[in-house]
C-alpha cells in the first residue's frame, strides 16, 4: 500500500459481523458493506456523532458503532463475501479531514481491484474534479450528504453554503449522469412540502434519493430533539415512492397551509415497499435510524401484509 492508503478502517458492527470479524446477534443483515473513514470530521453537523464538537464516541454513526480493522483484511473479505452472495453492494462514509479525500480515492481503488462489487463514496467534495475522480476511481455512486431539504434548517443544523452545495449537485448530475446520490433527513426543521419539493428535485435531475428519519444521538447537539412523528415520515416515504416511480408529481399532491401532505395524487402500492430503506440498490440499512423491536421507519427486508396496512393506515391523510 503507498501512503496516502489507511492500514485500518471503520467498519459498521452488522458488517463486520457479515465478514467474519465480530459476532453480534442481528435480526436482519446488512445487504450493503457498510465502511467509514476519516476519523473526527471538521464540520459540526448538529445531528452527527462524527461532528467536530460531538461528545458522542469515536466510533459512532448514528445509533450503529463502526469498530476499526485491518483495510487488508476487510478488502479481502469483502471480496470473498460478494463472491458468494452475502454482499451486493459496498458503501464509504467519509468523514472532512485533511487526508480523508487522497485516502478515500485509495479505498475505493483497493477495493475494486480486489472484487467487482458496485461501491458508493459519500463524501463532502470540494470540486466536481473531485466527484469525477471518485467516479473514475470505480465508485457507481458519489452520495452528496445535503441532509436538510431547505436553506432553513441547512443553515440551522449544518451550516455551510447552501447555494454552493446545490450547484454542485446540480453539476455532478448534469456532467456524471447517474452516478449523483442525495441523502435528505425528515425531521431536521423542514415542512413536509419542502422536503417533497427537494425530492422532486433530485428526481428531475436524474439523482438517486435515500430518505432517512432524524435519529437523536447522545452526545450530540440535537440529542434532546425527537423523531419525526411515524405519520409524517409514512407521507415522506410514500411520497418518495411516487416521485420516483414516475407515478405522481409534486404538482399533483396537495398541501395545507402549513405544509402538510393531504394527498399524495395516485395510489400507493399494497405490497408496503415504498417502507423499505430508500437509497441506491440494494441498501438496506438494518436499524440505522431505530433499534431492534421498536417501530420501524425504513424495513430492513419486505414487509408482511399485516405491516404494509399498519404503514399505511399510520400516514394519516386526510381530504384536502
Amino acid at each position: 500500500m503507498d501512503s496516502t492508503t489507511p492500514a485500518r478502517i471503520n467498519v459498521s458492527i452488522g458488517t463486520a459481523a457479515v465478514l467474519g470479524l465480530a459476532r453480534v446477534p442481528m435480526a436482519v443483515a446488512p445487504t450493503t458493506a457498510y465502511l467509514m473513514l476519516g476519523g473526527r470530521c471538521q464540520m459540526t453537523c448538529a445531528f452527527c456523532a462524527q461532528a467536530r464538537d460531538s461528545k458522542a464516541g469515536a466510533i459512532n454513526l448514528s445509533r450503529v458503532t463502526w469498530p476499526e480493522y485491518p483495510l487488508s483484511n476487510v478488502v479481502e473479505r469483502l471480496a470473498q463475501a460478494t463472491a458468494c452472495g452475502a454482499f451486493r453492494r459496498a458503501c464509504l462514509q467519509v468523514t472532512v479531514t485533511a487526508a480523508a479525500y487522497a485516502q478515500a480515492l485509495a479505498v475505493v481503488q483497493a477495493i475494486k481491484a480486489a472484487s467487482a462489487v458496485p461501491f458508493d463514496v459519500a463524501f463532502l467534495p470540494h470540486s466536481i474534479g473531485q466527484v469525477r475522480q471518485v467516479v473514475e476511481a470505480g465508485a457507481d455512486h458519489v452520495g452528496f450528504g445535503l441532509d436538510a431539504a431547505c436553506e432553513r434548517a441547512f443553515c440551522q443544523v449544518k451550516g455551510g453554503n447552501w447555494a454552493h452545495s446545490l450547484a454542485l449537485i446540480e453539476q455532478a448530475a448534469r456532467t456524471l449522469p447517474g452516478h449523483a446520490g442525495l441523502h435528505l433527513i425528515v425531521g431536521l426543521g423542514e415542512t413536509e412540502k419542502e422536503m417533497v419539493e427537494r425530492i422532486q428535485w433530485a428526481h428531475d435531475l436524474g439523482i438517486t434519493v435515500g430518505l432517512f428519519a432524524f435519529t437523536p444521538v447522545r452526545g450530540t447537539r440535537l440529542a434532546n430533539r425527537h423523531p419525526p412523528l411515524l405519520a409524517v415520515y409514512r407521507r415522506m416515504q410514500s411520497a418518495r415512492w411516487l416521485i420516483v416511480h414516475d407515478l405522481a408529481r409534486i404538482e399533483e399532491m396537495a398541501f395545507d397551509a402549513q405544509g402538510r401532505l393531504l394527498d399524495l395524487g395516485a395510489p400507493l402500492p399494497a405490497s408496503g415497499e415504498l417502507f423499505q430503506t430508500s437509497g441506491c440498490h440494494d441498501c438496506n440499512r438494518p436499524f440505522y435510524n431505530e433499534q431492534p423491536g421498536s417501530i420501524l421507519y425504513n424495513y430492513p427486508r419486505p414487509l408482511t401484509a399485516e405491516e404494509a396496512t399498519q404503514a399505511v393506515q399510520a400516514m394519516e391523510l386526510r381530504e384536502g
